[in-house]
């Protein structure tokens, strides 16, 4: 399994590892996942991501050309500006999300899953004219998010940009690195993403720890990722998206660029849209004790099943079990449904996402 750069300051922090996209990963650290949950609900906490695919789309027309591969449309940002998106393949699934920063009309920068990096490259290498060319920079860049109420804080600390608005980024020079600082995040709260060489990125990782010590801050995990970004109702892809698994079906056509001459998988999108997906994205709330986890069959009280569990976890803010499941589209918000736990049925009300009152603001 591949490790990060960080790793061996990951275990100096006594971290539990485990795989994740073939890559070794910090699931949590000593305080535990809700802690590192709270922490960025509450105060600040910092993740490391380096996992993530990085690729650089350049060269002129290059943003015309990745227009022409994801669903969603670039000519609704200008330079500077981040966009989330889909990589199709031609019956419509979902071959990868991910986010595109747009530099200019000749460069395009794209963050990709950590398992699905290789295929999105793959698929550009594949479309590219010969004036483009497409950089894998997955293995030697990195990236940090910081995120929760006192991220802005944090990074005025150490002299980075701060003020930007959501889905923004600014290119600077931190300690004669090259820094991209990103106002994203998959969390749900205030928060940055911190793109630069592995060299850069540990420098980042030890000012970050050494500047929160009086703001709180944890270092978190991807256990409690997981559990921020579904409180949020925030797709993940293997999950709650896949290739078997369209954008209209998990309620993210809202990043598709219907009026674009070209995407891949645009037919098959408009067929589907045209006669309505065969199931619907929903959120289960438990109603009694009990965790719904993924791939758990929903029933309606005849015991007829009516949909499957995508993602399930507790979440520590509604301190009760949530998830996210696709449903006949005959059931809606208020119903009343049963999850299949091990073989005891857990009430749950079906709910629109977010489950919790929070904004990346």
């Amino acid at each position: 399994m591949a490790q990060v750069p960080l790793h061996e300051h990951h275990v100096s922090l006594s971290a539990k590892f485990g795989p994740f996209g073939g890559w070794q990963m910090p699931i949590e650290y000593a305080a535990g996942t809700i802690a590192e949950h709270n922490a960025v609900r509450n105060k600040v906490g910092i993740f490391d991501v380096s996992h993530m695919g990085k690729i650089k789309v350049s060269g002129k027309g290059a943003k015309e050309f990745v227009n022409s591969i994801f669903t969603n449309d670039l000519n609704r940002i200008a330079s500077g500006q981040a966009q989330y998106s889909m990589l199709c393949n031609e019956s419509g699934g979902i071959v990868d999300d991910l986010i595109v920063y747009l530099v200019s009309d000749d460069e395009v920068r794209i963050i990709p899953n950590a398992s699905n990096a290789d295929a999105v490259v793959a698929v550009l290498e594949e479309e590219a004219p010969i004036e483009i060319t497409i950089e894998d920079l997955h293995l030697v860049q990195g990236i940090i998010a910081v995120q929760g109420p006192n991220s802005q804080t944090l990074l005025a600390q150490l002299n980075l940009p701060h003020g930007m608005e959501y889905m923004h980024f600014h290119d600077v020079i931190w300690r004669d690195e090259n820094v991209s600082v990103c106002r994203t995040g998959y969390t749900g709260e205030l928060g940055y993403e911190l793109v630069a060489e592995n060299e850069a990125i540990i420098q980042l990782w030890e000012e970050l720890l050494k500047n929160g010590e009086g703001l709180d801050l944890l270092a978190c995990g991807l256990g409690a990722r997981d559990t921020l970004r579904t409180e949020m109702g925030y797709v993940l892809h293997g999950q709650d998206i896949s290739e078997d698994i369209s954008a209209l079906q998990a309620r993210t056509s809202w990043a598709v660029g219907w009026n674009k001459q070209k995407f891949i998988g645009k037919t098959a999108l408009e067929a589907q849209k045209a006669i309505g997906p065969k199931n619907l994205a929903w959120g289960l709330v438990a109603l009694d004790r009990g965790i719904p986890r993924s791939h758990m069959l929903v029933t309606n009280g005849e015991g007829d099943v009516v949909g499957e569990t995508t993602s399930g976890t507790f979440s520590p803010t509604l301190q009760r079990g949530i998830a996210l499941a696709l449903l006949n589209p005959a059931f809606g918000e208020g119903d009343v449904l049963n999850v299949d736990v091990r073989g005891r049925a857990l009430r749950v009300e079906v709910v629109r996402p977010p489950f919790v009152d929070s904004s990346p603001r």
